[in-house]
């Protein structure tokens, strides 16, 4: 079994730290790793028994997927700003496969979408089938450039001190284009009252999981131009990140620990100065650093009358957990090669109304799925023939609302009862035949299947809801100037998705974000350096014959 990290118990961890970081995350391991870099001792907590968040891999019965880095845009480029942190962060170890030109495939009622890598393509494909929508297609494409190109001036406020960050807040909307902070439908309606061509535009809604009516349109920019470029995955699978950015931390001194639950962040006169574990033992730290949400962190760990002074229960209220999902792990017998698996992502769609099949889903059940999202780990990554060799594996994904298993939250995993079972099954059955209608050669190669519920993301990491994107990033949420990295308890920090935006790059960005905010401008003007100058390690060469 692949996992990552060093089991915690007592007397293992130092006595005190530079550095401890709740959650082993994407954004606690970039921060973690930055730190390290910069020579800080850094003990990462994870409660998990593999660290790495939502990028450890499941193993069952033979078979692995991911569990949540389905595809990165961008990292195929060695200078784009995503690619330079994962080459710093791993020491250059992290590598890259490309998916196929057609990196999502949008299926509307039927109906049949390509995004083809290149926005040219993109806007090709688009106009050969909306052709009296090309100047709308062409605006949206500009427009999307032009607001994930703001993203940096958006977040600006997120790098420096909290009252510096309130002033900006307060000026950001003389240096972002106004559609950044409005509804994606709001913005798409602007440009044409096609339903279908904004239902296709808005195809990878799942990437952050809210439909254009909520969503705002400086998070669906984001995502669209994210993957402009087309999508990769790691080679060896998503495990991989966590592998090899733990070593950079250890170098530095630090560790990262799994089975390690923290339940109190220890504040002494007003001061965060370590952490408690659930076994009762107390790390100390000069900083302490929260990469599991601000709902977690300042709903639950952060003691009750620190919450109390500084006003967390109505900060709270006004932002609410992302949606949840139902994700099928299935395996099967022959290679993707035999089974014809391609490395593009389907999304699947009842028709063009996103809000429509929601509501009906959320009312019935039964209802057709408001999206089905199906990945082929096995068929994006260049390395698993040779560990699984003759397998493969495929993913199916919609959102399902937490309300739903409510009634078993609390319960064990794997030991849910036979109603909890039987409810699951009728998902699972559903999903299953979803994908044979779209590739009918997997029916006679299925070996293996497991329907994961918000439960076990509730089980396995902790969000009260189950909730796989942190905080809904409707425009409301944006506008919380107290989801900043730097807290108003001293030397306590946040990081992850909550200070920036959804996904691994989001919670990327918000490490780095994060580190700039706890070692100051001179220190942070390091990390930059490193980000700008990183050369990969020369390969040795054998010595010239004499």
């Amino acid at each position: 079994m692949k996992r990552t990290g060093r089991r915690y118990r007592s007397g293992r961890a130092a006595e005190s730290y530079d550095v401890i970081v709740i959650g082993s995350g994407i954004g606690g391991l970039c921060n973690a790793a930055l730190l390290a870099k910069l020579g800080k001792r850094v003990c990462v907590l994870e409660q998990h028994y593999t660290a790495g968040g939502f990028t450890h891999t499941y193993e069952n019965s033979g078979y692995e997927w991911d569990v949540g880095v389905h595809y990165i845009g961008d990292v195929h480029k060695p200078h784009s700003p995503l690619r330079r942190i994962f080459d710093v962060i791993t020491d250059g170890q992290l590598q890259w496969a490309p998916m196929d030109e057609c990196y999502d495939r949008i299926i509307v009622d039927g109906r049949r979408y390509d995004f083809r890598v290149g926005r040219e393509n993109f806007k090709a494909m688009l106009k050969e089938r909306f052709p009296e929508e090309a100047q709308a297609i062409d605006d949206y494409v500009r427009l999307v450039d032009r607001c994930s190109g703001s993203m940096r001036s958006f977040f600006m406020g997120q790098a420096v001190p909290p009252a510096a960050g309130r002033v900006h807040r307060m000026l950001r909307r003389f240096l972002v284009p106004r559609e950044a902070t409005m509804t994606v439908r709001a913005v798409l309606e602007e440009l044409t009252d096609n339903q279908e061509l904004i239902g296709v535009l808005c195809g990878q809604w799942g990437d952050y999981g809210m439909v254009p009516e909520q969503a705002t349109f400086l998070m669906h920019a984001s995502v669209a131009k994210h993957y402009f470029g087309g999508g990769n995955y790691p080679v060896g699978g998503s495990w991989k990140i966590a592998e090899h950015i733990i070593p950079v931390i250890q170098a530095a001194g630090g560790e990262v620990f799994t089975y390690a639950k923290v339940e109190e962040i220890v504040v002494e006169q007003g001061v965060a100065t370590g952490v408690r574990l659930a076994g009762g033992d107390v790390l100390k730290a000069a900083q302490i650093v929260s990469g599991v949400g601000a709902r977690l962190t300042y709903g639950q760990l952060l003691p009750q009358d620190q919450r109390r002074k500084h006003g967390y229960e109505q900060k709270l209220e006004t932002v609410k957990a992302s949606g949840s999902s139902l994700c099928l792990f299935m395996g099967f017998k022959g290679s993707a090669e035999e089974l014809k698996l391609p490395k593009t992502n389907l999304w699947i769609y009842p028709s063009p109304h996103h809000e429509q099949n929601v509501a009906a889903f959320q009312n019935d059940p039964d209802a057709p799925f408001p999206l089905l999202y199906v990945s082929f780990p096995s068929a994006k990554d260049p390395e698993w023939e040779q560990h699984y060799p003759g397998k493969s594996t495929v993913q199916v994904i919609t959102m399902a609302p937490y309300e739903w298993f409510a009634d078993w939250s609390g319960t064990t995993w794997k030991k849910r009862g036979e109603d909890y079972e039987a409810f699951k099954e009728r998902f699972a059955q559903r999903m299953i035949a979803a994908l044979y209608e779209q590739m009918p050669q997997l029916e006679a190669a299925l070996d293996f299947y497991e329907l994961a519920t918000p439960l076990s993301t509730q089980w396995f990491h902790l969000y009260d809801r189950g909730e796989i994107y942190g905080l809904d990033h409707d425009p409301g949420r944006f506008d919380q100037s107290w989801l900043h990295p730097q807290s108003p308890v001293k030397n306590l920090y946040l990081t992850g998705q909550d200070v920036v935006t959804a996904g691994v790059g989001g919670a990327l960005v918000g490490g780095m974000l994060t580190t700039g905010a706890m070692v100051g401008v001179r220190e942070f003007g390091k990390v930059q350096k490193m980000l700008k100058e990183w050369q990969p390690p020369q390969a040795e060469q054998a010595p010239s014959p004499a």
